[in-house]
């Protein structure tokens, strides 16, 4: 009972840290990724597909997003949902090849970008802090359901706050790195 109420935590922790890992991948550093088309579908045949379902996309150096779709009749179509999308960027299509220039940031932008990443950060602290906090209750009803002891229980709680402590941890390594990424010029 205590282990699978710990493994669950431990679980669903890691949940927490990878679904922040991949909202601050999405955050604009300045530096060109493919992570920023991830969320934008377009209409292929009748069906919303994600762009990277439907074309090649690469990073051929740090300011540059290239996009080429492997039916070359949807380059109208992948371009018109880059412009949609509102990313920031704007598709030059010539034909074969949709290319996205990414600007260098601007002082303030960077500083407002590490303000969003805080608080994505935060956002997965609280559920993180979530998470122990049911499990302690999880605990606590299993210890009056007469399922493990109050020594149990305590060791219980001790694990869930290891877990709880290393992956707080994890997230503030990926908030200082998203950090440091964005505000290298």
């Amino acid at each position: 009972m205590l282990d699978k109420i710990v493994h669950e935590t431990e679980d669903k922790m890691k949940k927490a840290v990878e679904f922040t890992r991949q909202e601050l991948s999405k955050l604009r550093s300045g530096k060109a990724t493919a992570a920023i088309l991830d969320d934008i579908r377009i209409d292929y045949y009748g069906k919303k597909m994600p762009i990277a379902q439907t074309a090649s996309i690469s990073t051929p150096d740090a300011h540059l997003i290239t996009v080429q779709p492997w039916d070359k009749t949807l380059i109208h179509e992948v371009e018109k949902a880059i412009l949609a999308a509102n990313i920031g960027l704007t598709p030059a299509n010539d034909g074969t090849v949709i290319r996205l220039p990414v600007p260098p940031l601007t002082e303030e932008r960077r500083k407002e970008l590490v303000k969003v990443a805080k608080k994505f950060a935060e956002d997965g602290r609280i559920t993180i802090r979530n998470i122990r906090r049911d499990s302690n209750e999880h605990l606590k009803k299993a210890e009056k359901e007469e399922h493990v002891s109050e020594d149990e229980r305590k060791h219980g709680e001790g694990e869930v706050q290891k877990l709880t402590d290393k992956y707080i941890k994890q997230l503030d390594d990926i908030l200082a790195g998203k950090e440091k990424e964005i505000m290298e010029v």
